[in-house]
């Protein structure tokens, strides 16, 4: 519980150059990385997609829109060189606590409603993120529910 207050008081205390810079076991490449994988999982990120993570980006980290477009650079690369999921999925369950980790799960979710519509390939990945982060499906649903009720849809398909 200590844990998230300590991580978020040092990510405060860092100067702007070390929050810019964005090594490889930087937990916050690896949710942005899943975020571009479910933007991109469809075929192609779309303007509300990069949008909303920007946005998504911008307020957990309390980043500015250019901190915000260099995390997503870091993190597309990230996500062209992964393999599969495990590579991010591990190191958030090693860094972040289960809010943390549900947190990460409701971004995908705001990601995948971006464009009005959850396609299957972007429902099948939550559901694979969420399995690997020890997210139940209980907990992975309703988090898609708020997402969708707090008006975060074009329009309601869930």
């Amino acid at each position: 519980m200590l844990q998230p207050l300590l991580r978020f008081l040092a990510d405060l205390a860092m100067d702007k150059k070390d929050r810019d810079r964005f090594e490889a076991d930087d937990y916050r490449v690896a949710a942005a990385a899943l975020m571009v994988h479910a933007a991109l999982i469809d075929g192609a990120m779309s303007d509300g997609e990069r949008n909303r993570i920007v946005g998504a980006i911008m307020l957990r980290f309390d980043f500015d829109e250019a901190q915000a477009k260099d995390l997503i650079a870091a993190a597309t690369e990230a996500e062209h060189q992964a393999v599969d999921l495990y590579r991010f999925t591990s190191l958030l369950n090693r860094k972040l606590d289960e809010a943390e980790r549900q947190q990460i799960i409701e971004m995908m979710w705001q990601v995948a409603h971006a464009d009005g519509r959850v396609t299957e390939f972007e429902d099948n990945l939550l559901w694979r993120a969420a399995d690997l982060l020890h997210i139940s499906g209980q907990t992975r649903i309703e988090l898609r529910r708020r997402v969708a009720e707090r008006g975060t849809l074009g329009s309601r398909d869930d």
